[in-house]
């Protein structure tokens, strides 16, 4: 196999990835020019490589040394297999070609640890940095491939990351209650007279509709601010933004009065391309 064939085969493999776990941002570049496409899928890749840790293994420290392998990667510093892991190889590549900060990539790992142990979140400040150094960086580094970051740039990431990072709180709080995982702030649930037993058991109480009731409007504050910025930034980047569509909408279902928030309603992948092709022709994201 040649060069060219070991590259395109890298990025198919980027490709498959991403939209088999992470459909939404895997739809979203469809809408994107095919320039700029592939560098997104590895950034993509990557951030669902770093994320499926926790699913794969049983115990911290065998995450904690993959967690590790990424890192040693980013700093040049990898021992065996670099050059033949595809997500690598991609990722250095857009890296190299749109000079991404890697600082950024490297702190998306480190506090991706958090998810290795079932530590609680304990505050709502706590969750936001959690975020902002995830969902948030994501935004930031796609917008960083589209076009020149600015301060508008980095405003408009930080507030789509924090409203897209905490509905995904919430659409994954099935499976996390299940698993005695705790995601919704600890701070948030005493406000309300609530505990962490009170997620585990899985039953909504008055209380806990209140304490979560109190993200969905932190959601919705943030997901308002981002869409009002989305104007203030060059037409070119707006396309890296185009998950907020999906954004809004789980935010409405999520939200409702009537939603059990123990059950899981995955979104349909027609939906969600139905959505992001109806965004994308909005002069909101299209310029």
């Amino acid at each position: 196999m040649n060069a060219s064939a070991d590259d395109k085969s890298a990025a198919g493999h980027c490709a498959e990835l991403v939209r088999a776990h992470d459909f939404t941002r895997y739809a979203s570049t469809l809408f994107v020019p095919v320039s700029v496409r592939r560098a997104l899928l590895a950034l993509y890749a990557f951030n669902v490589e770093i994320c499926r840790v926790r699913s794969q293994v049983s115990q911290p420290l065998p995450g904690e040394i993959r967690l590790q392998w990424w890192r040693d990667m980013l700093s040049g510093g990898g021992h065996g297999g670099v050059e033949g892991n595809p997500i690598a190889a991609e990722l250095l590549l857009a890296i190299h070609s749109y000079r991404l900060p890697v600082e950024r990539l490297s702190r998306l790992i480190e506090e991706h640890q958090f998810d290795l142990y079932n530590d609680p979140m304990p505050t709502m400040a706590a969750l936001e940095g959690y975020i902002n150094d995830t969902s948030s960086a994501l935004f930031s580094l796609a917008a960083a491939v589209m076009g020149p970051s600015s301060g508008d740039v980095q405003h408009l990431a930080r507030h789509a990351g924090l409203a897209q990072g905490i509905v995904q709180v919430m659409a994954s709080l099935p499976l996390d209650a299940s698993q005695r995982r705790l995601f919704v702030p600890q701070q948030v649930l005493a406000k309300h007279g609530c505990g962490p037993e009170d997620i585990f058991a899985g039953k909504q109480t008055p209380g806990l509709r209140e304490a979560l009731d109190d993200l969905f409007g932190e959601a919705r504050a943030h997901l308002g601010t981002a869409e009002t910025l989305l104007l203030s930034v060059a037409p070119d980047i707006r396309p890296a933004f185009l998950p907020l569509a999906q954004v809004r909408r789980d935010l409405d279902l999520l939200a409702r009065a009537d939603n059990d928030p123990f059950v899981a309603r995955p979104p349909s992948r027609f939906g969600t391309l139905w959505t992001l092709w109806r965004a994308s022709r909005l002069r909101a994201f299209s310029g």
